[in-house]
């Protein structure tokens, strides 16, 4: 089982450059990072893990992870970098392709690209995106990238991506390219997983409802003519400064995840993003450490 580190990165949280070069001498294996470029001041559409459905004010301050990656790439030497999610929709393919394939070259090929289609209807439409046919750009996007990256001139002629042959280095250390990991819900996501990407990282549903959507997956890639074992299970799970995090590890390992995120959430009593606003540096390896030593990493 492979354990990774996700956190909220801020101007005023712990930097995803020290947070990584400490997570990386702990013993975890991957360090993730969000994106919502803007949060409109006006919204309706409601917040998904808040029963209020209110939108946390903070998410209008997260940093780019491009830019949190590449400082957390020259602070470290081995642990993987990705996006928890990047919102592939929201940005132009040929200039993320080239973000992402730089990122790969100067990390030495770590990058993990974890991709969404977002479900902020205010914030997709102000960055020009179509909402009902969001997931149609976010195919084509991984489609059009998949090119450029594979290929010394690349074009791509989609129903909403369309560009003509152009050249696009550098090209991803990793090949044929930085693994694609959806994070998607439902029967549709669990059909767009078997079909294109190359695994899936949702954000944790119960292991037994894990196994389940497991075994419908495999069913899903074995029609689709894909190989299920390939694919990388990625769970993101949430931490309070209560949780049985070995033991819930353990859980998702037995239900078919590889990989298990920790994510230093926000809400009340969560493990640690109001602790990260305000620790110093020694205090936030503390609080690592005291994770890992709950993963039993340390």
């Amino acid at each position: 089982m492979q354990i990774g580190l996700f956190m909220f990165p801020t101007s005023y949280t712990a930097d995803p450059a020290s947070v990584a070069r400490k997570a990386e001498a702990l013993g975890f294996e991957s360090f993730w990072l969000p994106e919502h470029p803007i949060i409109p001041v006006h919204t309706t559409t409601p917040y998904p893990l808040r029963e209020d459905g209110q939108i946390p004010a903070f998410y209008a301050h997260i940093a780019d992870p491009f830019i949190g990656l590449a400082g957390a790439a020259a602070a470290t030497h081995t642990i993987k970098l990705g996006t928890g999610i990047c919102l592939v929709p929201e940005r132009n393919p040929i200039v993320l392709a080239k973000e992402v394939a730089t990122l790969d070259c100067y990390s030495g090929g770590r990058v993990l690209f974890g991709v969404g289609a977002g479900w902020l209807r205010e914030e997709a439409q102000v960055l020009g995106v179509d909402f009902p046919k969001r997931w149609v750009r976010l195919r084509e996007s991984i489609q059009a990238i998949r090119e450029l990256w594979t290929k010394e001139e690349a074009e791509f002629h989609g129903s909403i991506i369309d560009f003509p042959p152009v050249r696009c280095l550098p090209q991803p250390l990793q090949k044929p390219y930085p693994p694609t990991l959806l994070g998607a819900h439902g029967e549709k996501g669990l059909r767009r997983v078997a079909q294109w990407a190359d695994g899936w990282c949702p954000l944790a549903p119960p292991p037994a409802e894990l196994r389940d959507n497991l075994t419908t997956l495999k069913q899903l890639t074995d029609a689709a003519g894909r190989d299920f074992h390939k694919l990388d299970i990625t769970v993101f799970l949430g931490v309070t400064e209560t949780s049985p995090v070995a033991d819930l590890i353990r859980q998702y390992e037995d239900a078919g995840a590889r990989r298990v995120v920790l994510a230093l959430g926000h809400e009340e009593g969560a493990l640690a993003f109001r602790q990260l606003r305000f620790f110093t540096p020694a205090e936030t390896d503390s609080l690592l450490e005291q994770l890992a030593e709950r993963a039993r990493l340390g």
